[in-house]
């Protein structure tokens, strides 16, 4: 009950937790995003549309209004994290993120590059896939539980002072009881009870992960496939009233 109180709260002062995921041809992005009001939602960039449409993507979607999350899971030497995220700094992003596993050492290259930038987006940790379950886990040597993992993976990036991190919806409950109350929990794996299961295996509704701390939700098709995404978006923003 106190996390959603919390998030009331930020929905009144016009800062929305919709993120929009472009996972789409770079017309296609484009077109969708000249549909949405940037001031109801963020939008997500990943490896896709970043690897079709590079840099430019970024600045037509900021040209538009848009504050972007450039969803690349950064995983390599520290060195060259710092040098990626420094790149990713220098496009004006609001928001980007590494992949935790790549350990201590790495996230602190990358909080660094961070902290010595004179502009600071959001930097979150990626803890484990939602297209993964247990027996996946076990399958690339990894002997904890899906949850115990994420738990392991989320408390590393806040001691290493990451922004937040990455999880599926089944995780945001113990996650938000047992991290810093202002450590932002992002959420993709979001489908509507009609949606027919995909490769994203832990899911939930919008409205499940908003009720469980959700700081940011990530939505794909049920907002880019509608005939009318800005009125989606809004008829979700409506259920969390």
């Amino acid at each position: 009950m106190v996390s959603f109180t919390r998030k009331i709260k930020t929905i009144s002062l016009m800062k929305s937790p919709i993120i929009i995921a472009l996972d789409m041809e770079i017309k296609s992005a484009l077109e969708l995003a000249k549909k949405i009001d940037p001031k109801v939602c963020k939008v997500k960039v990943g490896s896709e549309l970043f690897t079709k449409g590079g840099p430019k993507v970024i600045e037509k979607l900021k040209d538009l209004g848009f504050d972007v999350f450039l969803d690349l899971k950064f995983h390599d030497i520290p060195n060259t994290v710092s040098r990626s995220v420094e790149a990713a700094i220098k496009l004006g992003v609001w928001m980007l993120n590494v992949h935790s596993l790549g350990g201590k050492e790495m996230l602190k290259a990358a909080y660094k590059t961070v902290e010595n930038s004179s502009t600071k987006p959001l930097l979150i940790g990626v803890t484990v896939l939602t297209s993964l379950e247990d027996k996946d886990i076990k399958q690339i040597g990894l002997q904890k539980s899906t949850r115990e993992q994420v738990l392991l993976l989320a408390q590393l990036c806040q001691d290493e002072r990451l922004d937040g991190v990455v999880c599926s919806p089944k995780e945001l409950s113990f996650l938000r009881e047992s991290l810093d109350k202002d450590f932002v929990l992002v959420t993709p794996g979001i489908r509507s009870i009609k949606s027919k299961k995909d490769d994203q295996l832990r899911t939930s509704t919008a409205l499940e992960a908003f009720n469980n701390g959700a700081d940011y939700i990530v939505i794909g098709r049920e907002i880019t496939n509608h005939k009318n995404p800005n009125e989606k978006i809004h008829q979700i923003l409506k259920e969390f009233q």
